[in-house]
């Protein structure tokens, strides 16, 4: 069995996206400073690095992390090579990709996972776009995710979660092959919350 972890670090100085809050890392009990055990506190933004996107992150009265569906967190996962694309990940550009025609998740490989090479936020990343997420939806897609720290713009949002989609977002695909995987991914089980942190993990034999 082959495990790949594609979760990014959660650590102080990274990358975060423009106006969330940044990662305060703080040791409050330390065994050097005579304490019997350590002990730290961790602040960040729920949207920090790899994590989930609920409903209620763009839809009013959505559904909170908590109430985010297992069965779609847990199961088969097609990655797919899009490093070819430049800007917009749109639905023409779709067409264009190895996408199974049948498929429940899918994560896209993008030349974004360069950019966690540096703490800097990168404006120009590739996300997708409204079109792309409905066609998505139409697919029956249930998973979408993507190496950087956006799914797309808000009307790409509001058309997967307004459709029940969950948006895994903050991805490491560097290292990761296309191609078919099983995928656990473990958010936080955080009650009233738009969003969770998660590990994201993918297993082949």
């Amino acid at each position: 069995m082959h495990i790949i972890d594609i979760s990014v670090p959660i650590r102080p100085a990274m990358v975060t996206y423009p106006g969330d809050p940044e990662v305060a890392l703080e040791r409050v009990r330390s065994i050097e400073e005579g304490a019997g055990y350590n002990l730290s506190r961790l602040a960040f933004g729920l949207h920090t690095g790899t994590h989930v996107d609920a409903p209620l992150h763009f839809v009013e009265g959505g559904a909170d992390a908590e109430a985010l569906p297992l069965e779609v967190l847990v199961g088969p996962v097609s990655v797919v090579d899009a490093t070819a694309v430049e800007s917009g990940l749109s639905a023409e550009a779709l067409n264009s990709l190895a996408l199974p025609e049948r498929c429940e998740r899918v994560l896209f490989k993008t030349r974004n996972s360069e950019l966690w090479r540096s703490d800097a936020f990168s404006e120009d990343f590739v996300s997708l776009t409204e079109d792309a997420a409905r066609a998505l939806v139409s697919r029956g897609v249930r998973l979408v995710g993507i190496d950087y720290l956006s799914i797309g713009d808000e009307a790409a949002h509001r058309a997967l979660l307004g459709a029940g989609v969950v948006a895994l977002e903050g991805l490491d695909l560097g290292a990761v092959e296309p191609g078919e995987y099983l995928l656990v991914c473990a958010p936080l089980k955080l009650a009233g919350a738009e969003g969770a942190p998660a590990r994201a993990l993918l297993i082949r034999d």
